[in-house]
């Protein structure tokens, strides 16, 4: 996997599971990341190795691209529509991995993902990228409405949180001068 987070050109494609490239596609597009992902799974067996194990790395990018959050904005919250479904965001760049999310999804299946796979990858994410995630969907009667929005949320809630703060160049932004866990 490659990650970079200044622009994107190329995306991500998991062919078998469309939801979650889409969901990728999104971050991608509203966090301005250059994202690469080649993946072969165990799809043969079920969606959940694949989408976990992606979803991890993508946090470990993620973390790794980004280094010390010296600097940055630090906290991010945005909420995001697609059509009649509205989500909330909200991550802290902590080192601390923990996550809350609520999506509402009440369909087994989104295509070749199980609905338990999409709030699973958003808290593998955040395990990955050692962050505090809380992601809710707030309204919406579409999975697949619920689910996009959900992860257009958290593309803008990392985009302000990895905004560098004029004045603040390596600063650590933690009242105790260190993020570790």
């Amino acid at each position: 996997m490659l990650l970079k987070l200044a622009s994107h050109r190329r995306l991500p494609s998991i062919q078998e599971l469309v939801l979650l490239t889409i969901c990728f596609h999104v971050l991608a597009k509203h966090t301005g990341w250059s994202l690469a992902l080649n993946c072969k799974g165990d799809l043969h067996i079920d969606d959940h190795h694949t989408a976990e194990d992606v979803c991890i790395a993508l946090g470990y990018a993620f973390a790794q691209d980004l280094g010390t959050p010296a600097g940055l904005a630090r906290f991010g919250y945005a909420y995001a529509p697609l059509d009649e479904a509205l989500s909330r965001a909200v991550i802290d760049l902590s080192n601390r991995p923990y996550s809350v999310v609520d999506l509402g999804l009440k369909r087994e299946w989104l295509g070749q993902i199980s609905t338990e796979m999409v709030p699973h990858c958003l808290q593998r994410f955040a395990q990955g990228a050692r962050v505090t995630l809380h992601v809710h969907c707030l309204h919406g009667d579409n999975d697949h409405h619920r689910a996009e929005s959900a992860f257009k949320a958290l593309a803008v809630a990392i985009k302000a949180a990895t905004t560098r703060i004029p004045g603040k160049e390596g600063e650590v932004p933690s009242t105790k001068g260190t993020l570790s866990a």
